[in-house]
């Protein structure tokens, strides 16, 4: 789709930086669970991360490699409806239990005081926007009968996930005793996995709050191997290697898993935040190509444009200033970020423009 509607040149990027970011986020998706599982209170083997690591690599990498209708197709029933469960037990607790869901806010609420902008947005790095579900559309797509139930399944799902993710939001800001400050505590005490243990079983008990831990380590790992399987047919169609034969598909899946194993022993902050950057980076582009394919079509752009344009700046700026990239101070990140959003949506206007006024460009566009 993006060589289709950004040019060959792109199309070519977006192959290698697709691949890399569906390793990070196997990487990364591969770790958490990890983590969330060690976390449940198991002795022995079973209170090693590595144990954990293990399992769920191999689950990922049998789902990878199996036709999807063959172990995904069959599961996800399940974990669909244990996300679900957990999440809508979790949202009627707060409510039941009459929990003070703080009021929404500009004001910033950081432990540091780490800027809002660009920062807010690349650390949502799903949900709002996410290039990540859109490597999922091809899988998707796929196992679909009829192309009428693509809304209900693509928009249905973005609808889920957003409420599942206010759920879980307003759960971690008003279950600790102080709030956010109480939240911040519990976040420096012991992560996310810390958090999630304590809403869960402080708001289901031991029975309830394990199923809800359950369900959340459930959609990170519902990610992770599709991340790779998705990796493994990008790589695929870019080599044009029929993946009909075991061999073809061992021959990719392998390396990508100790790619993605090896990358379980790099910190874990950091790998999360390249792939946040990264993830961010792929849906302004994908914006990019929806605005174009709007054009088109003769269709309402702006939809696409605008949300293009800001993430744009998002993802320029923050690579510009943050310490895993250019580390420039914000004095010359803030401008030179709106500058290039700016010049990006002049260029991409100047385009509409000469299209639109010149019949024979169009026909050139269009063969």
């Amino acid at each position: 789709m993006v060589g289709l509607y950004l040019g060959k040149q792109l199309r070519i990027a977006m192959v290698a930086f697709s691949v890399i970011l569906l390793l990070l986020i196997g990487t990364v998706f591969m770790a958490g669970p990890a983590g969330l599982l060690t976390n449940l209170g198991f002795t022995g083997v079973l209170a090693q991360q590595n144990f954990w690591l293990a399992t769920i690599l191999i689950y990922y990498f049998i789902a990878t490699v199996v036709p999807v209708d063959k172990l995904i197709g069959r599961i996800y029933p399940l974990f669909g409806a244990i996300l679900l469960i957990m999440a809508l037990s979790i949202g009627s607790m707060i409510l039941v239990k009459g929990y003070e869901i703080p009021e929404i806010t500009v004001r910033n609420l950081h432990p540091d005081n780490l800027s809002l902008w660009p920062m807010l947005f690349i650390t949502i790095a799903c949900g709002a926007v996410s290039g990540f579900h859109s490597t999922q559309s091809p899988i998707m797509s796929r196992c679909l009968p009829n192309e009428k139930y693509g809304r209900h399944v693509f928009y249905g799902a973005m609808i889920a996930e957003g409420i599942i993710a206010l759920i879980w939001a307003a759960a971690a800001m008003s279950f600790p005793p102080d709030g956010v400050a109480g939240l911040n505590e519990v976040l420096d005490t012991g992560g996310a996995t810390l958090v999630v243990n304590n809403v869960s079983l402080g708001l289901l008990g031991p029975f309830g709050g394990i199923l809800a831990i359950l369900g959340v380590i459930v959609c990170p790992i519902t990610s992770g191997d599709t991340a790779f399987r998705s990796a493994r047919l990008t790589i695929a169609d870019a080599l044009n290697m029929d993946q009909e034969p075991l061999k073809n598909r061992l021959m990719i899946a392998l390396p990508i898993f100790a790619i993605g194993f090896g990358l379980t022993q790099v910190d874990f902050s950091i790998v999360w935040r390249y792939f946040a950057f990264s993830n961010q980076v792929l849906a302004t582009i994908v914006l990019w190509t929806s605005a174009v394919y709007l054009v088109r079509k003769n269709k309402f752009h702006w939809i696409a444009t605008i949300p293009a344009t800001f993430m744009t700046a998002v993802v320029t700026t923050y690579i510009l200033q943050a310490p895993e990239g250019f580390s420039l101070p914000t004095s010359i990140s803030y401008p030179v970020g709106m500058i290039f959003a700016a010049v990006t949506l002049l260029l991409f206007i100047t385009r509409i423009f000469i299209l639109n006024s010149s019949p024979e460009a169009k026909l050139i566009e269009d063969v």
